[in-house]
């Protein structure tokens, strides 16, 4: 095809291959036949002439529900690479792709667990990668609309991790189609219809004899669409009066049928099983086309349609010209005809179970049950596979061709369940009201209920949704299904979290769980008290935690909701020591959904704590992962903390950014943590600014059940932030029934954050004869592994020594104080303790940036681990990046911190955390 009048597009695709590594690639979207194709074969040829290797896939519509597919034909020339890969990503690779494993000779393929998506991911990743390390590498996958979902989610995932690899992605995508491309980072390349100028110019090349009318009637239909000018000449004859009016697809549908009808017999029906087929095999073609003819098929019998322009034969391969001519071949025969080639197609299948499922089940016309069993098969091997759409696709399929309601209403459940893991919520929502149509059993009926809350927490959907699910709880337990009950209960118990749906409702919920057949210290019933009840249960919550400490790290989802668990009762140490246990178990897992939760409740806990060396990557890492993989709220949480975070380091312009960003996002469906994290941020960030009384006003609707900032567990725990800001704002008797109406919580729940909070409180706003006692009886209690507070701690009782007189004794406690802030990293706490040193007649040292504020958060993360020993490749499967871009970044990180070697860099940061 011409490309005439894409200069522009053609410049950037020549700067791209001519630096490659400074930007990932490009997405290049346009109408049916507008020359996308052309441009990235145009790129294609510039790039092999540049030396670089080339892979290609192409998505094609009968193969978007074969899980895999378009990976598989991407990666297959360079499969065998894949042996030098670490176990974990090359079984998954391997089982995603359906090969046998060369490092694993004879290992059992029958079962070899579902890979998780993830791990395909950076499997790809690092394969592309190392096959880059010899020359560029340019990848190309066209049609992405047609690419099944797995394989294009691998696509997505391998685009927002090119760095500095020397491998650039190239996607072409029909406009208005939706794709996770779209948002993977590749920069978009509108391609247009061509000016009035060029279209001439590109039609007098291509039927440069035309008379002026039909030039003039040409270049109207065609409309500056480049296959148009190219394709609609042929058919000028047909174009003769003013004719309907279609769309332009359409018209040009109709010039291939044209071109089809004219064909002989034989050849129609080659072409016919050649459109329909799920390969380019050549062979397969002439193997059904035989069948159906009732003789052997040789290639000749496709010659008519090569001679047609319709299709181009390879070394094996039948190729149609356009998308749109293989649209046209089905279109232009009876239905008897297609659902015949089906079924030849699925003759010539029978070692490909997938693919044979999918044709028998496009030629059944009405319910069959043994076609429905065979792609429930199919279901479960894409399963196997990590193909969970390509599973929900075959599920809702079996699910048509069921006969009777019971096997369908089972079929659309399973489906919807899978479709709800994989956050696709319009397809869930469809495939739940399908089955709710149906005569459903009481337990159906419940599933069905309950399966669309597992969406964002239940976030967006109205309060008086909790009660309704804590009956359900109760139903389904009552006909002895324990287990689905406390998945309902659990799923009710976030929503406690997440929003407030009163104390009623939260007894019910205690209720319902106290009548589950579950031990007390189960692990799930430990989480759900903490959510539910956090000071109520606060005690037994602690207990069963501190048991189930000792078992952190067997499985990594278990730690992750107990390390939620002990946030909520304010235990923020053993909150991040399971959120750690867990990140690593669902890094291995590739469970990258999880994984953000973990390490927000991690980042959260850890600024809690004054942890920033730890809090700082984790909070950059959760909202990355929880952006990429759809979850907004945890997002916004992430965002919230980090705010936090610049909040402490005294960088107030970065922590209102990030508040207001986190705030734009929460504040409608009234995510609370969010908005409370925000305040507190915001809150931090006025106290060191000198705005008391914003601190107070903004603090104080942590506290306020009216205000969407309210969150029952964790208004409980900025009590030191509060009393501080009352202080300094005038407001001591405000803060003094603020604590009158906090002490009764503390009586019920040994929370360690309430606990230290109050302590703190309590000596500040004690008169002068009682403070120094409850400061010393504050500065005895034990606050291992709480440096912070005890900062803090310090901090005060200095001032209040200082404004007794006490110069030289107050010296001590700020010059502790202000060293732990330092340390720390939090730097408007350690300027507020040079100040009253400084007060105090003793000058401190100028406080300079250290190691970790010179380098972002994703460099810090990389450093510490560097730190530790782990290697490049180690650090990427950590960080789900190519080793390759693993080292680029140490190339900047050493610069920076002034380190020459690894030693250095570990010796540094180990410095820091003394």
């Amino acid at each position: 095809m011409s490309l005439f009048g894409r200069e522009t597009e053609l410049q950037t695709l020549a700067e791209l291959i001519d630096r490659p590594g400074e930007r990932s690639g490009v997405l290049i979207h346009g109408e049916p036949g507008i020359g996308k194709t052309a441009l990235a074969e145009t790129a294609v040829s510039a790039a092999t002439a540049a030396g670089f290797r080339v892979l290609t896939t192409t998505g094609v519509e009968a193969e978007q529900n074969l899980a895999y597919a378009g990976l598989h034909q991407l990666l297959y020339p360079i499969r065998a690479t894949a042996a030098a890969l670490p176990a974990a990503q090359r079984t998954a690779l391997h089982t995603a792709l359906g090969l046998p494993d060369p490092a694993r000779p004879g290992a059992d393929l029958a079962d070899p667990g579902e890979p998780s998506a993830y791990l395909v991911g950076l499997a790809t990743l690092s394969l592309l990668a190392d096959t880059a390390a010899d020359r560029p590498l340019l990848v190309v996958a066209e049609d992405v609309q047609w690419l099944d979902r797995a394989g294009v989610d691998v696509l997505a995932f391998v685009a927002r991790r090119i760095e500095s690899e020397p491998v650039i992605l190239i996607a072409t995508l029909r406009e208005d189609e939706r794709s996770p491309l779209r948002d993977a980072g590749l920069t978009p390349m509108h391609v247009g219809r061509l000016s009035d100028e060029v279209a001439a110019e590109v039609l007098g090349s291509v039927a440069p004899g035309l008379a002026p009318e039909a030039r003039a009637r040409l270049l109207e239909e065609a409309a500056g669409n480049p296959l148009a000018l190219t394709e609609l000449p042929a058919a000028v004859g047909d174009l003769a009066g003013p004719g309907p009016v279609l769309p332009l697809s359409d018209r040009l549908e109709r010039t291939f049928t044209s071109r089809i009808s004219a064909l002989p017999a034989p050849a129609r029906t080659a072409l016919l099983v050649a459109a329909l087929n799920q390969s380019d095999s050549v062979a397969e073609t002439l193997a059904a086309a035989g069948l159906l003819l009732g003789q052997a098929a040789e290639p000749e019998i496709l010659a008519p349609a090569v001679e047609a322009r319709l299709i181009e034969l390879g070394a094996g391969t039948v190729t149609f010209r356009h998308p749109l001519i293989r649209a046209a071949v089905p279109a232009a025969a009876t239905l008897a005809e297609r659902r015949q080639a089906h079924l030849a197609l699925a003759g010539t299948l029978r070692e490909q179970p997938d693919r044979r499922a999918w044709h028998r089940a496009a030629a059944t016309g009405g319910a069959d049950e043994s076609v429905a069993a065979e792609l429930e098969c199919a279901a479960d091997r894409a399963l196997r596979r990590g193909g969970v759409a390509a599973a929900v696709a075959a599920l809702e399929q079996a699910a048509r061709l069921s006969e009777g309601q019971g096997p369908r209403a089972g079929r659309l459940l399973r489906a919807a369940e899978l479709a709800v893991e994989s956050g696709r919520r319009d397809t869930a929502e469809r495939l739940v009201r399908d089955a709710q149509a149906l005569d459903l059993t009481p337990r159906r009926r419940a599933t069905a209920a309950w399966l669309l809350s597992g969406f964002e927490d239940g976030v967006r959907e109205d309060v008086s949704r909790v009660p309704e699910l804590a009956e359900l709880a109760a139903s389904v337990a009552a006909e002895g299904h324990a287990e689905p009950a406390t998945r309902i209960l659990w799923g009710a118990a976030m929503r406690c979290f997440w929003s407030e749906p009163g104390p009623a409702t939260r007894r019910a919920l205690l209720a319902v769980a106290d009548r589950l057949p579950l031990p007390g210290g189960d692990p799930r019933m430990v989480a759900i008290s903490a959510y539910v009840a956090p000071f109520e249960r606060g005690a037994a919550v602690l207990d069963g935690l501190r048991t189930l400490a000792g078992a952190a790290g067997a499985d990594p989802e278990v730690d992750r909701y107990l390390g939620s668990a002990a946030l909520q009762v304010g235990a923020f140490d053993l909150a991040v020591r399971f959120s750690v246990a867990a990140a690593p178990g669902l890094r291995a897992q590739g469970r990258l959904g999880l994984l953000p939760r973990a390490l927000a409740v991690q980042a959260c806990s850890g600024a809690r704590l004054g942890d920033l060396a730890t809090a700082v990557p984790a909070a950059a890492e959760a909202a990355r992962l929880a952006q990429e993989t759809g979850q907004p709220f945890m997002y916004g949480l992430a965002r919230a903390v980090q705010a936090e975070i610049a909040a402490l380091r005294g960088d107030h312009e970065e922590a209102q950014r990030l508040a207001g960003e986190a705030e734009r996002l929460a504040l409608a469906p009234c995510a609370r943590p969010v908005l409370a994290t925000v305040q507190l941020a915001r809150g931090l960030a006025a106290l060191s600014e000198g705005r008391f009384d914003d601190a107070f006003a903004g603090l104080s609707r942590l506290l306020d059940p009216a205000d969407p900032a309210y969150q029952l567990a964790l208004r409980a725990y900025c009590v030191a932030e509060l009393t501080e800001a009352a202080v300094r704002a005038g407001r001591t008797d405000a803060m003094r029934r603020i604590l009158r109406e906090l002490e009764p919580l503390a009586a019920s729940t040994p929370s360690p954050a309430l606990h230290i909070g109050l302590r703190y409180a309590r000596a500040v706003l004690a008169p002068n004869e009682k403070a120094e006692a409850l400061f010393t009886a504050a500065l005895r209690a034990d606050l291992t592994g709480w440096p912070a507070e005890r900062g803090r701690l310090h901090l005060a009782f200095g001032e209040w020594l200082r404004r007794r007189r006490r110069v030289v004794e107050s010296r001590a406690h700020l010059r502790t104080a202000r060293e732990t802030f330092d340390a720390l990293g939090l730097a408007a706490w350690s300027e507020r303790a040079r100040r009253e040193l400084r007060g105090a007649g003793e000058s401190s040292p100028n406080r300079g940036p250290d190691a970790r504020e010179k380098l972002t958060p994703h460099e810090l993360g990389i450093a510490q681990l560097a730190a530790e020993g782990l290697t490049n490749r180690e650090i990427g499967q950590r960080l789900y990046l190519s080793h390759r871009t693993v080292g680029t970044h140490l190339h900047r990180i050493f610069p920076k911190l002034g380190a020459s070697s690894r030693a250095d860099l570990a010796r540094m940061l180990r410095t820091l955390g003394e």
